[in-house]
């Protein structure tokens, strides 16, 4: 080790007990640390957007398995995990400590940025030295001994176009990534137009130069027929290196976007979301309004882990779009359950007067006004799956968006961040109902603003007029409306945006108090424009009066008073100079 300070390492892999020994074995040494372990690709993003924003140095090396092991689709998925990781970190070193061995998708791994290779069973003295080796700038892969292999020297002439495809991918790259940032910045709520304006403008930029760039790649000079002009080549790093024969071949094969590339994306920009503030800008009130900051971000983070568990074991089962909808009830109960336990703690006690209260138990109890309430009035829930599992378009806001386009993503990630919102109000809903003035809840969970029992009562009052006037004005006008209102994470914090959809079936159903502010906004659009052409001319005809007649009549009146006063103060003058003249 060239430096006395630890390296940190965060290891991701599905064994638990792997983890356990892989994390003992390390930590004998004084200068390795493991600074976290976790099971998925999504706990590990998450992990590392906490630390780095801490400090970018936190993180020295990801020490991760390439999927399950079990099967090519898992394979492929860490493969994308890995791609997300070089595009987000791309000066963290990564190592894969696999069981893979399969010589294709391991060189598809180092073509895609991946730092270094063990198998599992390595002696630990080994996988010590590796992972020093590769944290500090190395590079180490052990593959196959006898792979179906060739020798390739290619030639300066291929060396030189090698080189130049890849400037032109790699600027593509930044000129996509920087567009889906633009285009997510101007999809804001209440952006100012100022802004919208210099984010139009940019955008329109961006175009411009990823057009002029796909041209250059295309027309790239002295090109040979033996490379396609759309394929993007791996760098070749030494003058010669020995690859399997159909590596070139495979990597074509790969998907450059899949479902799980797909989901992999949204979670990932959904994370970086989080980090922004968390405030409620809305005039709507919300349950988790009442956690603190940090509560908040904790709560939206397990609630987005717990929903790529979901999809992982949808994806696993092999469910068809055509049972999304019965399941989708199902789905939200779950993450709903999964998590109200976990943040909580399953465990966790408080204690009422004599007797110590479960608090998972307590608030599990009534689970069905949750759903009523909140879970199943979640929409879009089948759409953002399908996008996620399948790599279906989006028809949303009367308009079809290709799933593999940033405007498909922008659009999911609204719907996914409302989602998560929502999922995180019914979880709080049941604390407020059944422990919400408890001082260890309070202390441990609740923002300084809202830690009083007046406060707390208070927001209480205006949760539970929010729900009447949901259910009674807000709602029908929405369904008559044909729109949902959703809650999105914006940079000023938490707001919330309108998208149209047809709810004429909703609008057929609706019975009683709804059904009457439906007909009073149907009457008041019927004679609104009549009202307002009749109040426009009594409006005119009372300024006609006021001007013409009343205001002529006052002015006649005033000037013969002037008149008048004038005629009084000259006869008065004369009279003063004829006395003056007799005298």
């Amino acid at each position: 080790m060239m430096s006395d300070r630890p390296l940190n390492l965060l290891l991701v892999d599905q064994d638990p007990i792997f983890r356990l020994g892989l994390r003992v074995a390390l930590e004998a040494m004084l200068n390795l640390q493991v600074v976290a372990e976790v099971e998925t690709d999504t706990a590990a993003l998450q992990i590392l957007a906490e630390l780095t924003n801490q400090d970018p140095d936190q993180v020295n090396l990801v020490v991760l398995e390439l999927g399950s092991g079990r099967s090519i689709d898992s394979q492929l998925q860490g493969l994308e995990f890995c791609r997300l990781l070089k595009t987000s970190y791309p000066n963290l070193p990564i190592l894969l400590l696999s069981s893979v061995q399969n010589s294709e998708i391991l060189a598809a791994a180092r073509a895609v940025g991946v730092n270094g290779y063990l198998p599992k069973g390595t002696p630990a003295s080994q996988i010590i030295t590796v992972i020093s080796d590769v944290a500090t700038g190395g590079s180490h892969w052990v593959l196959d001994p006898n792979p179906p292999s060739v020798l390739i020297s290619p030639p300066p002439q291929m060396l030189l176009l090698r080189l130049w495809q890849n400037q032109c991918v790699s600027g593509i790259n930044y000129v996509n990534d920087s567009l889906a940032k633009v285009t997510v910045q101007l999809q804001t709520p209440g952006l100012p137009i100022l802004d919208r304006a210099l984010l139009a403008g940019q955008r329109r930029e961006l175009l411009a130069a990823r057009w002029l760039l796909n041209h250059l790649l295309i027309s790239a000079p002295e090109q040979s027929p033996l490379i396609s002009p759309t394929e993007e080549l791996p760098v070749i790093s030494l003058p010669s290196v020995i690859v399997p024969t159909n590596v070139e071949q495979q990597l074509t094969l790969l998907p450059e976007i899949n479902p799980t590339a797909l989901q992999f994306d949204l979670f990932s920009a959904c994370i970086n979301k989080l980090h922004f503030s968390l405030e409620n800008v809305t005039k709507v009130p919300l349950e988790i309004d009442i956690l603190r900051e940090d509560k908040k971000r904790e709560l939206l983070y397990l609630i987005l882990q717990k929903l790529a568990k979901q999809i992982e074991d949808l994806r696993a089962a092999k469910i068809t779009i055509e049972q999304l909808e019965g399941y989708k009830n199902t789905i939200l109960f779950e993450v709903w359950q999964a998590t109200v336990t976990d943040f909580f703690g399953k465990f966790s006690q408080v204690r009422i007067g004599k007797q110590n209260i479960e608090v998972v138990k307590v608030l599990l109890q009534n689970p069905r006004v949750i759903q009523a309430e909140i879970l199943n009035k979640i929409p879009f829930v089948v759409e953002l799956f399908s996008y996620l599992l399948f790599h279906t378009d989006l028809y949303i806001d009367n308009q079809a968006y290709l799933a593999d386009s940033h405007d498909a993503k922008t659009q999911a990630l609204i719907i996914l961040e409302n989602l998560m919102i929502q999922i995180g109000n019914g979880v709080i809903q049941p604390l407020l109902n059944y422990l919400a003035d408890v001082e260890v809840i309070k202390k441990d969970f609740y923002t300084r603003q809202l830690i009083s029992t007046r406060e707390i009562e208070r927001f209480r009052n205006d949760l539970s007029w929010k729900y009447r006037l949901n259910n009674y004005v807000n709602e029908a006008k929405a369904i008559f409306e044909s729109r949902y209102e959703l809650f999105v994470l914006a940079p000023r914090g938490i707001a919330k945006t309108s998208i149209y959809a047809p709810r004429n079936e909703e609008l057929a159903r609706l019975s009683g108090v709804p059904l009457f502010v439906t007909l009073g906004l149907e009457f008041w659009d019927a004679i609104a424009p009549r009202l307002q052409s009749l109040l426009s001319f009594l409006g005119s005809g009372i300024v006609f009066v006021l001007t013409q007649v009343i205001g002529r009549g006052l002015g006649l009146i005033g000037r013969g008073i002037l008149q008048g006063i004038g005629s009084v103060s000259f006869q008065d003058k004369n009279f003063k100079r004829n006395s003056e003249r007799q005298k």
